[in-house]
């Protein structure tokens, strides 16, 4: 309220001057199969008399713009038409548009099927199971807090984790597949961790690293993989930055409920436009809204990104990025000590956390092509300390702890790709190297020793400490061939990628990850297609798993094969009007040699989705699974100021754990449903909404007898696996709306929004916590006999928590450009 007061002057002043403002729009045009610059190329805004054309290095310039939202068409001689919808005009900064065109078979004289492809995501390569998100997408998502990761969830085929329903955490289960399954790309270079406070061994976590004000698009696969991403078994998730303002320095602070960012942009060195930077920092103040609130826990995270690119002449061109977090979740003795409050605290590791992702990418246009030459390194730094009884938030009593970990991970990597195109036929071909470090001092207890009241042990403890450092290297390579036949009526797509390391026993040998892929699309009507790929997909184990050691010290994980996942889609594309798709697919994923818990017998599959670890253990390649359904998708670009999207998944997961039988996984949801609608109101309002819609999941009920020998010693109830995901949560449901406002100054704009997530205050599910009652202070057990509290539990009084409340979260933030 006191922001909105700071600016209310500002909007009665500026109220008429803003009205005669404008802005600009800049930008490139390419070849997409050469990155070639098109000159000449034609750029214009639907709806208005505003356009331009590209100079002789491809780019344009539009002055003069009244501040509001436009679909803006490029269309050149021998190419095909695009439109890219949805970009938002303001005075506050430049917009950057980039635009790559595809040459049209018909400037041969074929005779081809007519298709539109600005509202159609696919490629030769991959011509189904793609779905892509414009910046402006991300940035007015209701409820996304301008999250990637959590934006994405949205999209068909998407889930969240067990008791959060996607509402907390970013973990991406895609098609029934764990979490540890998906990997990341910014601009070609790939970023392992994407969040705040991630889970080792499997990147999600609930705050998304990435800023979305350098954004210019991201695209989901969930199959058809392109044989040059190695490493995937669910999805590729490629950000594709836009490049800084070459003509004037700009940027924009973010103020919102949760975090403040700052972003700049601009020309480097002399303005002749051959050198631009993006540049971000970002704090969050989460800890101080959970201290109001009462809440136990403090999220404190910074994250720093950038971009520079630089033209070192027509055909050559340089690019460094870098993305990195420093990240602290801690605890503090809350202020209410309910239950529920003094749970959090002893089930909950505290989180100290640093990562960064370092790439150079060397771009270099050759006849018919080019090739990218990248070198990048990431690094993750990870802290994880967990005790029992940790009622004030800072226990330090060794005897109590549960976890220790300090762990590691170190990745160098090249990678070479090459693409050309010869006729009718396209080619791309490449190799990758990895030099690996992994090390971790790690300490976990399963179970501590019980005794009863006579002394005497009923319970052994159960310990793993080990010190480990590894360090190996991994290698791949890839090919992959492009043919339309038949007037281009029928692509086809063919790839194999093989992949080694010096590590595993079987590791060199690349043959046993000969990883063929094939897709197929044939155009049956001018709006209709009909589309199919098949694939074999292979996965390093993780270094959590391959650094294990026993209680000897022998790296007892060597002997663990590549996960293998195979992939059968098959689907229909109908695309009635230029703004208008329906998408319709049937899918199966057979997995093979997926790890299972040699301490437990369950499948990693099952795990991932929590704060922590992911793999830290002895494991054996003797799980299977599977995943299938059918998904439907309908999307609408903005048109007459109103854009939606809507998608349902219909799946099973299963997984096998030690006895070797299909059972329904942790990620079973059966049912997804999301429906998300904008609106563009005249003077710059925008209302959007979006609704979701989960099955639920399965869960494992408590074992009582269990969890009150150990609860004392561990800090949660145990799990009876003998009925592992025999228990279903409830639905999860959650409907988000945000409201925004632009006010256009003289080259700068206001952005006012009010976002609020779960307005209908629906509860979100989740498996029920075991816990001792305590006193009214929290500083004590309540017992049976009023004696202190027996290590065997025998005297507490049992308390199951049960999750019946709702979370209905309003805020508001503002956004000024400049």
């Amino acid at each position: 309220m006191r922001i909105l007061l700071l600016f209310l002057p500002f909007f009665l002043v500026y109220r008429n001057v803003a009205a005669q403002n404008t802005g600009s729009l800049a930008g490139s045009v390419k070849d997409k199969l050469t990155q070639e610059a098109l000159i000449g190329a034609s750029v214009k805004l639907d709806d208005s008399d505003l356009g331009a054309v590209t100079d002789v290095d491809g780019n344009f310039r539009i002055a003069g713009i009244p501040p509001r939202t436009y679909n803006v068409t490029i269309s050149y001689l021998g190419y095909a038409s695009q439109t890219k919808f949805n970009i938002v005009i303001t005075t506050g900064n430049v917009n950057q548009l980039n635009v790559e065109l595809e040459p049209d078979a018909k400037s041969l004289g074929e005779v081809v099927v007519a298709e539109n492809r600005s509202v159609r995501i696919a490629s030769i390569e991959t011509p189904l199971s793609i779905q892509n998100l414009s910046a402006e997408e991300i940035k007015s998502n209701p409820g996304g807090n301008f999250d990637i990761s959590r934006v994405v969830q949205a999209l068909p085929g998407v889930g969240g984790v067990a008791g959060t329903g996607g509402g907390f955490r970013n973990d991406l289960i895609i098609r029934g597949g764990g979490p540890s399954e998906n990997v990341f790309y910014l601009d070609g270079v790939e970023i392992p961790v994407i969040n705040h406070f991630s889970t080792q061994g499997a990147a999600g976590g609930p705050v998304g690293m990435l800023n979305v004000s350098f954004i210019e698009d991201a695209t989901l696969s969930s199959s058809a993989f392109n044989a040059r991403y190695d490493n995937t078994l669910s999805s590729v998730l490629q950000f594709r930055q836009r490049d800084g303002n070459p003509e004037r320095i700009q940027g924009n602070v973010r103020v919102s409920a949760s975090e403040t960012a700052l972003t700049a942009e601009g020309p480097l060195g002399k303005k002749n436009g051959k050198t631009t930077f993006l540049a971000s920092a970002r704090r969050s103040y989460l800890q101080l809204l959970f201290e109001a609130l009462g809440l136990p826990i403090r999220p404190d995270y910074w994250d720093f990104q950038y971009k520079i690119t630089h033209k070192i002449n027509s055909k050559t061109t340089l690019t460094a990025l870098g993305v990195g977090a420093i990240d602290d979740f801690f605890f503090e003795a809350p202020k209410d000590a309910t239950p529920e409050n003094l749970y959090i605290l002893s089930a909950t590791p505290g989180v100290n956390q640093w990562n960064y992702t370092q790439g150079f990418t060397l771009k270099r246009l050759i006849n018919n092509g080019f090739w990218n030459l990248t070198l990048s390194r990431n690094m993750l730094d990870n802290q994880l300390d967990q005790f029992a009884d940790n009622t004030d938030g800072k226990q330090s009593d060794e005897s109590k702890r549960i976890l220790g970990i300090q762990s590691q991970e170190i990745e160098n990597k090249l990678r070479f790709d090459i693409n050309r195109y010869s006729g009718a036929w396209k080619f791309s071909a490449g190799i990758m190297a990895q030099y690996v470090k992994y090390n971790n001092n790690s300490y976990t207890r399963l179970r501590a020793e019980v005794l009863d009241s006579a002394g005497v042990v009923v319970q052994p403890a159960v310990e793993q400490r080990f010190n480990t450092a590894i360090d190996f290297f991994k290698f791949g390579g890839f090919g992959q061939v492009n043919r339309t036949f038949f007037n281009e009526r029928l692509g086809v797509s063919a790839g194999v990628r093989v992949d080694g390391n010096t590590f595993t026993d079987d590791g060199e040998n690349v043959l046993n990850t000969f990883s063929p892929r094939l897709s197929l699309s044939y155009a049956l009507a001018p709006k209709w297609k009909a589309n199919a790929s098949v694939g074999r997909y292979f996965k390093t184990p993780l270094y959590t798993v391959l650094g294990y050691r026993d209680e000897s010290g022998s790296l007892v994980n060597k002997d663990q094969p590549y996960l293998r996942s195979d992939h059968y889609v098959a689907g229909l594309e109908f695309v009635p009007t230029r703004v208008l798709r329906f998408t319709l697919e049937g899918f199966y994923k057979k997995y093979e040699d997926y790890p299972v818990s040699a301490f437990d017998g369950i499948s990693l599959a099952n795990r991932g989705g929590g704060f922590g670890i992911l793999g830290n253990e002895r494991v054996l390649a003797t799980g299977t699974g599977e995943a299938y359904g059918l998904e439907l998708f309908a999307q609408q670009k903005l048109n007459n100021d109103l854009y939606f999207t809507g998608s349902y998944t219909l799946f099973w997961s299963k997984f096998s754990n030690a006895d070797g039988e299909l059972t329904a996984s942790a990620w079973d949801n059966r049912h997804l449903l999301s429906l998300l609608a904008g609106y563009k109101f005249k003077r710059n309002w925008e209302l959007g909404i979006k609704y979701r819609l989960q099955g639920g999941v399965p869960y494992t009920p408590l074992d009582l007898e269990a969890s009150r020998l150990n609860y004392a010693t561990i800090g949660t109830g145990v799990l009876d696996n003998s009925r592992l995901n025999t228990l279903r949560l409830g639905n999860f449901s959650q409907l988000d709306l945000r409201l925004d406002k632009k006010w256009n100054f003289r080259r700068t704009t206001l952005d006012v929004f009010i976002d609020v997530q779960n307005l209908l205050n629906t509860v979100n599910p989740a498996p029920p916590n075991y816990t001792f009652q305590r006193t009214s202070d929290g500083k004590a057990f309540v017992t049976t006999d009023g004696q202190p509290l027996r290590t065997d539990g025998s005297n507490a009084v049992p308390l199951l928590l049960e999750n019946t409340e709702g979370s209905l979260l309003p805020s508001i933030g503002i956004i000024v450009e400049f």
